[in-house]
């Protein structure tokens, strides 16, 4: 529940190790909610979410910590500490959570972004980077840990067509290369069909549609028609739940 109402509704769903899985759906779905529940950040009125067979909401505050340095989490603004340079926003996770000494701090960081193409722009500003380098210095943080999960939340947006494709690659090598398991929200579908081995579409609290991202929007259902095909009129409503307009307005009676 998100004040006062049922942002999920018994929603299942598996997500399959060493894969990249998109989560789509309209706004305001859950989507993001749903990687928040994933690393422990809020917590479920009722059911549960297990990451590598362990049940989220039953972890300890270290057990819970613990489990985060085995995800990685790229925010969707890219979330970049504006004070620190590229270098200190990498290793910003490592002088937080570890007692490494500094030459072993170093060479992580630079190895993450050499991992990214950014090597030669560690001592630069987050407002010198574009679009794009920001996203792929968010990226190498993001894996400084070496995680066995990453999520990535809405990866492509403001990005121009040549960082897209670099980000896209990037994901893909990282997940083929590292065996790690990418999980990742976007309402970009001809991005997500490059490089998603699985779709689930969200709706109405649930998993209305799921399937290969090359086929998934062709399957017939009124959800990815509409979704997909950006109909204005389908089983996704354009209004927000509210009680009776003309009584609202203060007409008792009027016809509705």
């Amino acid at each position: 529940m998100l004040n006062g109402k049922s942002i999920f509704d018994a929603l299942d769903m598996d997500i399959p190790r060493g894969k990249v899985t998109a989560i789509m759906g309209p706004s305001g779905t859950g989507k993001t909610t749903l990687l928040k529940h994933i690393t422990g950040q809020m917590h479920a009125d009722a059911g549960s979410i297990h990451v590598d067979g362990r049940n989220v909401a039953g972890l300890s505050r270290e057990e819970l910590y613990k489990l985060r340095e085995g995800v990685g989490y790229l925010f969707q603004n890219s979330a970049l500490l504006t004070d620190f340079d590229v270098f200190e926003n990498v290793a910003f996770p490592l002088r937080q959570h570890t007692k490494l000494p500094e030459v072993l701090i170093r060479n992580l960081v630079l190895m993450k972004l050499q991992a990214v193409g950014l090597r030669g722009a560690a001592r630069l500003m987050p407002n010198e980077l574009s679009g794009g380098m920001a996203r792929r210095v968010a990226l190498a943080r993001a894996i400084v840990f070496d995680p066995q999960l990453i999520l990535y939340d809405e990866p492509f947006v403001g990005l121009d067509p040549v960082a897209l494709n670099q980000v896209l690659k990037l994901i893909r090598t990282l997940n083929k290369t590292l065996g790690i398991t990418s999980v990742l929200v976007s309402h970009e579908l001809a991005a997500v069909q490059q490089i998603a081995d699985h779709v689930m579409l969200l709706s109405n609290g649930k998993v209305v549609a799921q399937g290969d991202p090359k086929t998934i929007a062709d399957d017939g259902s009124p959800w990815t028609r509409q979704f997909f095909g950006g109909e204005a009129d389908g089983p996704i409503p354009f209004r927000y739940p509210a009680g009776d307009y003309a009584t609202e307005l203060g007409f008792v009676g009027a016809p509705k």
